[in-house]
């Protein structure tokens, strides 16, 4: 666990969780109490945890694993908290929250139908399958896109930094990998460069059977990509 003040980036962790509940070790070794009165609320609800921070001083906790930073939530003074709180559940409960509510739930509903859509075409336009093979290029599709457009997934379908269509290149390999490939139960030494060497050249052999279709060669039952989609 990684304490950061309020100040403090997410991506610079300066304390990690102390030998004692309620305390954090700074970089130097030093244990640190927790301010007395303060409590930790934990993540998950987005709205008082933005009026707790605008409130004033707090510590935020994340856990770094590998690359990635994930919140704990954060510290701050708990009369704060559940002033704070006491006061959302009064606003929550009227009418016209609700109604806000709805409408922000159905927004955001039809745009993740539309990406989805898209997301799917973007995967057959990749795939480019032989007239022959359209239909395993929609079953395709349709498998790679569950997988890889849910909210919250965390896969680079869900990324906004590079075009769709890379997107969908990426998440198509990526399946492949997983469910065509034995990747997952490979041993890949701990050696720098070397998982991503792997990667290079299961992505190669998955971009080798994607040729066989776009070529309209017939398929085989012992194809990993037939298998795969079977059991999908």
């Amino acid at each position: 666990m990684t304490l950061f003040s309020s100040s403090d980036s997410p991506k610079q962790p300066t304390y990690v969780s102390g030998p004692r509940p309620g305390t954090v070790q700074s970089p130097a070794g030093v244990v640190l109490i927790v301010p007395t009165g303060w409590v930790l609320l934990p993540p998950g609800d987005a709205g008082l945890t933005r009026r707790v921070k605008a409130d004033g001083e707090f510590w935020a906790v994340a856990e770094k694993r590998g690359r990635r930073v994930f919140s704990q939530g954060i510290y701050a003074p708990a009369a704060v908290i559940e002033k704070i709180r006491s006061a959302l559940l009064a606003e929550r409960s009227t009418n016209s929250y609700v109604r806000k509510r709805q409408g922000e739930v159905a927004r955001r509903e039809k745009a993740q139908a539309g990406y989805v859509e898209d997301f799917t075409q973007s995967v057959i336009d990749f795939l480019a399958f032989h007239p022959a093979h359209s239909e395993m290029a929609k079953q395709m599709a349709g498998v790679v896109s569950a997988h890889a457009t849910p909210v919250g997934s965390g896969t680079v379908a869900r990324t906004q930094m590079i075009p769709i269509e890379r997107r969908a290149e990426a998440a198509v390999i990526a399946w492949m990998r997983h469910q065509t490939t034995a990747y997952d139960h490979m041993f890949i030494p701990r050696v720098k460069g070397m998982r991503r060497e792997v990667r290079r050249m299961l992505a190669q052999r998955s971009r080798e059977v994607l040729a066989y279709y776009r070529r309209g060669d017939s398929p085989t039952p012992s194809c990993p990509l037939v298998m795969a989609l079977l059991s999908a």
